[in-house]
């Protein structure tokens, strides 16, 4: 079984394309799927309507398919995510068991493919800012163009920017409906301490 990755040539099963909805504690969220994996996830938006016309805007167009078994073990993850079922929650770390599907990132700038990576390494119940990627990219003065790149993620939750916040632990932007709210929400089920962030490494 492969690792979840960002990398489109990590070991993967064919996967026949396709995209499904699917219940969360948050609402009725979406995934796309292809040969190379995920190629994206959406959060609930105001309508089913809409929350498949964001993903499929994401993924390019694909019919309404059955999950496949490594694509229905990362849904699984988010419902245990958005469901605050912590003792699963590290399902969707990185470094963890992501013994799922991987990420096809090959819709992605090389860039954001390095702040979702980054990004994918913030544990559940912790929380970084646009700052500190950047500083990890190896340019401080980038995190605008961080910030920039996880309102663009095509991959929410299963690359977590609901934990990146501002300069000193605020809360802002956010693209999911219901924006900072939502964010907000995210990481009150995870029990971040918002305000109090971490060192990456």
């Amino acid at each position: 079984m492969s690792k979840m990755s960002a990398s489109p040539s990590a070991p993967l099963s064919a996967l026949p394309s396709g995209w499904a909805p699917f219940d969360t504690a948050l609402g009725v969220c979406a995934v796309a799927w292809g040969a190379g994996g995920i190629l994206a996830m959406q959060l609930p938006e105001v309508d089913a309507a809409t929350t498949q016309a964001r993903l499929l805007k994401a993924s390019g167009p694909l019919a309404q398919a059955l999950p496949p078994p490594a694509v229905a073990r990362a849904i699984a993850a988010v419902q245990a995510l958005l469901a605050g079922q912590l003792q699963h929650i590290d399902a969707l770390n990185m470094d963890a068991c992501m013994e799922t599907v991987a990420l096809d990132m090959q819709r992605v700038t090389d860039f954001q493919r390095r702040v979702y990576a980054l990004t994918r390494h913030i544990p559940p119940g912790q929380t970084r800012t646009y700052g500190q990627l950047a500083t990890a990219l190896g340019n401080k003065n980038s995190a605008r163009a961080v910030g920039h790149a996880l309102g663009l993620n095509p991959f929410a939750p299963l690359v977590p920017c609901h934990r990146v916040l501002a300069a000193g632990g605020q809360l802002c932007g956010f693209s999911a409906h219901g924006g900072v709210a939502t964010k907000q929400r995210m990481l009150a089920t995870e029990r971040a301490a918002v305000g109090d962030s971490a060192p990456l490494f």
